[in-house]
């Protein structure tokens, strides 16, 4: 399963080398890495998402603490939050098919921020569900080039779980 924690550290240099030690010296993988300026100043977030059961998070979540320069570790992955990416995609795009491209990015509230005679880039913003979805639906023009930032996440303080809801009115539909 894939967690994702929510890292406060304060912001110093090497903080990040000697949080990325500790996974590599364990042989932790992180999937996806955000950092920025959190809410006060001089402290930093730290966005990542960690493949684990529950026992190896703990586990990190105990070695995390041991690092001078953190202040709070917080496994969010269970927990109603609003999540994000940004994603720069670029897409083969000959005159025939522009049309047809920009309607699908329209359809995902995208934008086109770059274009040529053979392609399109493409910003997305979204939950990671909605850079799959694009992802699939762009492949077929041929996409040669994906930048895509790290998950960044923020805990919901009206605990309203928008994937609970979801499934409800996907379950819903289906009846």
């Amino acid at each position: 399963m894939k967690h994702t924690l929510s890292v406060l550290v304060e912001d110093e240099a090497g903080v990040l080398t000697r949080i990325a030690g500790l996974f590599a010296r364990r042989g932790f993988n992180i999937e996806s890495l955000a950092v920025g300026p959190a809410e006060r100043s001089g402290v930093s977030r730290i966005t990542m998402v960690v493949p684990g059961d529950d026992r190896i998070i703990e586990q990190l979540t105990k070695q995390l603490y041991k690092l001078v320069n953190v202040i709070k570790v917080q496994d969010i992955t269970e927990t109603p939050c609003v999540e994000r990416e940004l994603m720069l995609i670029k897409v083969s795009a000959v005159a025939a098919q522009r049309s047809e491209i920009i309607e699908l990015v329209q359809i995902f509230r995208a934008k086109v921020v770059d274009v040529s005679e053979d392609s399109l880039i493409i910003e997305v913003a979204g939950d990671p569900g909605k850079m799959v979805a694009i992802v699939q639906m762009l492949n077929k023009f041929g996409i040669r080039e994906i930048a895509r930032t790290g998950k960044v996440a923020l805990t919901r303080e009206s605990g309203v779980n928008t994937e609970y809801l979801k499934s409800i009115v996907a379950t819903a539909k289906s009846a």
